[in-house]
């Protein structure tokens, strides 16, 4: 991990606080644009339903235009981001799920008590030290065979992102990866990848999305 990614919690949620009102506008209509993402986030809420139907969270929901989303699929979904500017637009926009402030890193869900949980290209500022940390959280949080959908650029190494959204200052590192990278992650924080996609599209020029479930296993509880 560089020096520039020591705080990157902080430098991440203060530049989605600037953009927090331009981003949502800029995305709003995005998934009317990417009919395969439909698909998947269809097919993920088929095996939330197949588990038992129960609470999802979309995790670094950002405006909440995804929860909104899983919810009109009948999905019971809830938002949490970082950014307490994001989470003011996604209350502000969808007055209808719950949304928190909170980090993937430090989980504020209970032990069991997600049938589903959605990181929708929302993994994709975590340096590559904290990614086994939050799928060891996502981890915690479902319940067995419950589904985990990961979206994210396809691709390897990071670029420095100083700007964006309307031109506002921004300091994060996007960070791209690979199916081949995330799959060992994935089964050592005791999830099982059934499916991987790639794509184009309006959400990334090449996307991955990546459907898993918890195993039964159990493993170590995470650690900060």
């Amino acid at each position: 991990m560089s020096a520039d990614d020591n705080d990157w919690l902080t430098t991440t949620r203060i530049s989605y606080d600037t953009v927090a009102a331009s981003y949502a506008d800029q995305v709003r209509h995005l998934l009317d644009e990417t009919p395969e993402e439909r698909a998947v986030l269809a097919l993920f809420a088929d095996r939330v339903r197949a588990v038992g139907g129960g609470r999802v969270a979309d995790v670094g929901c950002g405006p909440g235009r995804v929860t909104a989303h899983l919810r009109g699929l009948g999905v019971d979904a809830f938002g949490i981001d970082l950014s307490p500017g994001m989470i003011t637009v996604a209350r502000r926009d969808h007055p209808g799920p719950h949304f928190a402030v909170g980090s993937m890193t430090a989980l504020p869900v209970a032990d069991g008590s997600l049938d589903g949980l959605l990181a929708w290209y929302s993994l994709i500022h975590v340096p590559d030290a904290e990614v086994p940390v939050a799928l060891r959280h996502f981890h915690r949080a479902l319940r067995p065979g419950a589904p985990l959908l990961l979206g994210y650029h396809v691709g390897d190494g990071t670029r420095l992102k100083t700007q964006g959204y309307g031109g506002h200052p921004m300091h994060v590192h996007v960070h791209r990866r690979t199916p081949a990278l995330l799959t060992p992650w994935l089964t050592a924080a005791g999830f099982t990848t059934e499916s991987h996609r790639t794509l184009t599209s309006a959400e990334s020029p090449l996307g991955g999305l990546t459907l898993a479930r918890r195993a039964a296993v159990t493993t170590p509880q995470p650690t900060s």
